[in-house]
């Protein structure tokens, strides 16, 4: 079978294994990449960018030749072996399911008039400080948090695996934990955090873009979600959350960015979809749920469609 149907057909029972079973509690593949990236770090760190670079290489590179072994070792098998691989690997790597829980036990939180639990609960989705924020600003937080992880948590990773297959699925992920973990602009990886956070922002280019895509074609607001996108996207400071989350304002017709507060420290950023969105309500976060997982599948099957397409051009050696 060639590669190209091995893709789609392994990565819609991926996708389709996470819809049903999400992420394990115990013994997820990306915890235990954390673990051993978090282990090189503490051999490596020093205040210094060379040294961040080879922890860069060490880790996402290590991801990428761990997923080139394991393809080679299936190459000459059956279809099924290939297919369960790429399977393996998409729900492995891709977070949709779990992204949509939180948020939802968030908003019910928050429905509930319980602002306390909805505090508790929001670091187990982003990283904003729960203290220093209100209900309506919570809301807020989420839905950002749904779309920014939309692109970084399940797009990007099919982009790079109908790309280059199982090593793309994790090397991409690798590298999206990596920026998590170190690419952050604080005094201990401001300089050591610096290769790994402009990895992530190249790797994370055309999935961002094919998210804030799918959601202008999935979106309620087309054509709210293509102005917020041309207007407001370049004023965010993440050249690819910046078109994500202003296409999912736009879509949803609510006001995203604003002030906000990570670790004690205020960010002032744009507003997105300022002129035509309304303040974010609890309601709306089942809204971006439901945009993101129509998001999702509209992204596998422009992944797939491409590779199928490329294959055929190429006379079927893809």
């Amino acid at each position: 079978m060639r590669a190209d149907r091995v893709f789609a057909y392994g990565a819609t029972a991926g996708l389709i294994g996470d819809r049903i079973l999400g992420d394990p509690r115990r013994g997820h593949p990306v915890a235990a990449f954390g673990r051993a990236a978090a282990a090189v770090e503490r051999s490596l760190w020093r205040d210094d960018r060379g040294r961040g670079v080879l922890h860069t290489l060490l880790c996402a590179g290590g991801a990428a030749v761990v997923g080139a072994l394991g393809a080679r070792s299936v190459r000459s098998r059956p279809a099924a072996a290939r297919i369960a691989l790429t399977a393996a690997a998409t729900w492995a790597v891709v977070g949709g399911t779990s992204l949509g829980r939180e948020a939802r036990a968030i908003g019910g939180a928050l429905a509930a008039g319980d602002v306390e639990v909805a505090r508790e609960r929001l670091p187990h989705l982003c990283g904003r400080d729960p203290h220093s924020l209100d209900g309506q600003q919570m809301a807020r937080a989420v839905v950002e948090s749904v779309a920014e992880n939309t692109s970084d948590a399940v797009v990007g990773a099919l982009v790079w695996g109908a790309a280059a297959g199982v090593p793309g699925l994790l090397a991409f992920r690798a590298v999206n934990t990596l920026d998590a973990m170190v690419g952050h602009k604080s005094p201990r990886y401001l300089r050591y955090g610096w290769a790994s956070a402009r990895l992530d922002d190249l790797a994370g280019w055309p999935g961002a873009r094919l998210t804030a895509l799918a959601a202008v074609v999935a979106g309620p607001d087309r054509r709210g979600a293509v102005r917020a996108w041309r207007a407001d996207a370049a004023a965010h400071p993440s050249p690819n959350a910046g078109p994500v989350e202003a296409s999912f304002a736009g879509a949803l017709g609510v006001r995203l960015g604003g002030t906000l507060a990570y670790g004690g420290r205020v960010e002032h950023r744009a507003v997105l979809n300022g002129g035509a969105g309304r303040p974010v309500e609890v309601a709306d976060i089942e809204r971006a749920v439901r945009l993101s997982r129509q998001v999702t599948w509209l992204a596998l099957g422009a992944c797939v469609a491409t590779r199928l397409l490329l294959a055929r051009a190429r006379g079927g050696r893809a």
